[in-house]
């Protein structure tokens, strides 16, 4: 089982920073040092950074409520975070989301060059195509590139990028004193793409990194958000409202990486789990409720308005949900629309919900919270969890004292890092110089429905049979 942890670089969640047991450092270093050790203790892969390049304005077009009730804002710089993370630990991967709407491929991977080098391995990058109209405003631009164009340049942005890594061999550096030969000249190459998006010569002035591409995460769950995650990820991050949903979404995604001529094996598939941990399940469904409390109506609706960029405010909030043109996050809508469907909310009553809402079911005890995440590992919905904290440290402090041990015990987590990168520890290969163009040659052959472009397609793995669905434990109704 593979863990990564899902956390802000500022207030958690909605309204994570209203709990009594919440630290108020999200500011200091001294706080995300801490939460590194934490997760590094309990044999975490990763820790991984979400961001936004605007304060939100989708609730009534003002950001007044995601600054009143701390709905998403405020939000740092995820790379100084993430190096200050990675200081404070040996083993720990760190991952940090950029856009590929609003970066340039030659920074970006500048950047995340020289953290790879510099913790030996261990950098990841969440690759976005940005969905608020609020941060295309910071930018220049009146609203976001429709979903198609926005997709197309991250197509483009991958293809820079992962040359611009492979533009030093591997063992292009010599660095002979005596003879005072630093470098092999010759193993050093100039990409000079041109393209619809970027023009850029090379090559990268880092070498090539430990692990040949930092790690690549991506949480489309749309068609074209799909596709291209299988071309191009490593990790998928993912969200469902039930363990139906996972496991097809689970199959879905393996059987895209064959046919984009990936081992699908090489996909780890890594679905959110808000876990609350309490001596059984009652008492966690005590400590649930009372962190629903904490919110108010207008914070779910900041959040969720936020996560599809429509404005709830010119619905009745007191009526159903309609259905949306959603230019934001696509998976979080449909869930929202399955659950919403199923217990018949309305858009406030939604707004409470989703303010407080937990993914995977896994609240209850220790042992809850093991069983079902061995049910969704079995089931063939999950290679492991994105662990999402209600507040932090706490959540993730009880996470690690509870319910690790458990999961050690029965043999699905390690004891020991076997790897010295974040790729090895993953279970994931190291790309060879050149691993680019199966993937732009993927990506041009289902633009242009050739067959011919893409790699032979690797035989699909057969998903794992289902265990028998079971009630998840401490599930509300």
């Amino acid at each position: 089982m593979h863990l990564a942890a899902f956390m802000n670089a500022g207030p958690q969640g909605t309204v994570g920073w209203r709990h009594a047991n919440a630290g108020d450092g999200f500011l200091t270093m001294a706080h995300y040092a801490h939460i590194a050790r934490v997760l590094e203790d309990a044999r975490f892969d990763m820790v991984f950074v979400p961001d936004s390049l605007a304060v939100p304005r989708s609730l009534g077009n003002s950001f007044s409520p995601a600054v009143q009730w701390g709905s998403g804002t405020p939000r740092l710089d995820p790379i100084p975070v993430i190096t200050i993370m990675a200081a404070a630990t040996t083993h720990l991967g760190v991952a940090a989301t950029m856009s590929t709407g609003y970066q340039e491929p030659f920074n970006l991977a500048r950047s995340l060059g020289t953290l790879d080098h510099l913790t030996g391995g261990r950098s990841g990058w969440n690759v976005v195509t940005s969905f608020q109209d609020a941060e295309a405003q910071n930018y220049g631009q009146d609203a976001l590139p429709d979903r198609e164009t926005r997709y197309e340049r991250a197509e483009e942005f991958l293809e820079v990028a992962t040359r611009l890594w492979d533009s030093w061999s591997d063992d292009a550096l010599v660095l002979d004193k005596s003879s005072g030969i630093f470098g092999r000249p010759q193993e050093v190459e100039a990409i000079d793409h041109e393209g619809t998006y970027f023009k850029v010569q090379g090559p990268l002035g880092v070498p090539r990194v430990p692990q040949g591409y930092p790690v690549i995460i991506q949480a489309g769950a749309s068609p074209a958000g799909r596709d291209f995650a299988s071309r191009w990820a490593d990790v998928v991050f993912c969200s469902h409202e039930s363990l139906e949903s996972a496991i097809a979404f689970y199959a879905d995604m393996k059987q895209r990486a064959a046919s984009h001529g990936r081992d699908p094996d090489q996909l780890k598939i890594l679905p959110a789990a808000t876990t609350i941990v309490g001596t059984d399940v009652r008492d966690a469904m005590s400590k649930h409720e009372a962190f629903a409390d904490l919110v108010s109506v207008e914070a779910g609706l900041s959040r969720l308005a936020y996560h599809v960029n429509v404005d709830l405010t010119q619905y009745d909030l007191d009526g159903p949900l309609p259905s949306l043109e959603v230019v934001g996050v696509e998976g979080h809508y449909r869930e929202v629309v399955e659950f919403a469907e199923r217990e018949k909310l309305s858009i406030r009553e939604i707004g409470r919900w989703y303010g407080a809402r937990t993914e995977g079911s896994m609240i209850g005890s220790a042992v809850d919270i093991a069983d079902n995440m061995e049910l969704w590992m079995d089931s063939g919905a999950a290679d492991g969890f994105m662990i999402q904290a209600t507040h932090v440290p706490a959540a993730f402090e009880d996470f690690a004292e509870h319910v690790v041990p458990e999961l050690q015990r029965r043999g699905l987590l390690r004891t020991e890092y076997e790897g010295a990168t974040l790729r090895e520890n993953l279970g994931l290969a190291r790309p060879e110089r050149g691993e680019w163009r199966n993937r732009a040659a993927s990506a041009k052959a289902a633009s242009t429905g050739s067959e011919a472009e893409p790699p032979a397609p690797a035989e699909p793995a057969a998903p794992a049979e289902p265990a028998e669905p079971a009630e998840p434990a401490g599930a509300t109704e």
